[in-house]
């Protein structure tokens, strides 16, 4: 199934320097949780901060059993400081 995998600031250095912007276009097996994808490109637990799928927050215990649907688009931001 193909879904698009989207990572923000800090981590695009996790991607492939072939991909196109902060997103990629995978082919991935039907069962594919979204920790499964995270963990994919060794994007570390604590960096995944806020984790959206289709714009929908999943929270941290639930990333291990959500699976990923064909046409999904996750998108991972780190944690956020300011000031």
């Amino acid at each position: 199934m193909r879904v698009v995998f989207k990572l923000f600031a800090t981590l695009t250095d996790y991607l492939p320097p072939e991909r196109r912007g902060n997103c990629l276009e995978l082919d991935v097996p039907d069962g594919t949780t979204v920790a499964g994808l995270i963990a994919r490109y060794r994007v570390p637990e604590k960096s995944a901060h806020l984790v959206l799928v289709n714009g929908v927050f999943v929270p941290p215990s639930d990333r291990a059993s959500r699976q990923l649907a064909e046409g999904d688009e996750l998108a991972v931001w780190p944690p956020v400081a300011g000031g």
